[in-house]
């Protein structure tokens, strides 16, 4: 994260069944843990609808469909003793490859190469303060829109403005 930039990051939301798909993260500094959904930096000239599908086939092999756009968020937060600023584009996928909802554990990578842990965790954890879910407001803006049913269902299109 560059010191000093706004950071522009597109974050891929996928649940399935009252469970969410996150990055399990620790923050060294705060003794934390903390759950976030995969995604990452949006590259100059690059939809960020675009950014969110290419973050989740770079990080855990992985295909999505359907993307749905759920909202923007600003967070300004500390994590390792580093400042950070950024704007979210949230978006909603659903994964191509069903079997992927059924693990309970997929290992991927950053860019730099290190481990990423990506778990299901139940929304209800977060909900009732068990899990911490980052960036701030993320859960609010999911409790707005409700878990869309599993491919081949009815489907609302919302649009990013």
């Amino acid at each position: 994260m560059a010191s000093g930039r706004v950071r522009p990051i597109a974050l891929c939301v996928v649940r399935r069944d009252g469970r969410l798909l996150v990055f399990e993260g620790f923050d060294s500094v705060k003794g934390d843990h903390f759950y976030r959904p995969l995604g990452g930096a949006i590259e100059f000239c690059e939809p960020s609808k675009a950014a969110a599908a290419r973050e989740m086939a770079e990080e855990i092999n992985a295909e999505v469909c359907n993307l749905r756009w759920l909202g923007v968020l600003e967070t300004i937060f500390t994590v390792s003793g580093r400042p950070g600023h950024e704007i979210v584009m949230v978006y909603e996928a659903d994964l191509v490859d069903e079997s992927m909802y059924r693990r309970s554990l997929i290992w991927g990578h950053e860019d730099d190469g290190s481990p990423i842990k990506a778990v299901w965790m139940p929304m209800d954890d977060f909900e009732s303060g068990k899990g911490r879910l980052v960036p701030n407001g993320l859960l609010e803006l999911l409790e707005e829109h409700e878990e869309t049913p599993p491919a081949g269902s009815s489907r609302s299109s919302l649009q990013p403005p």
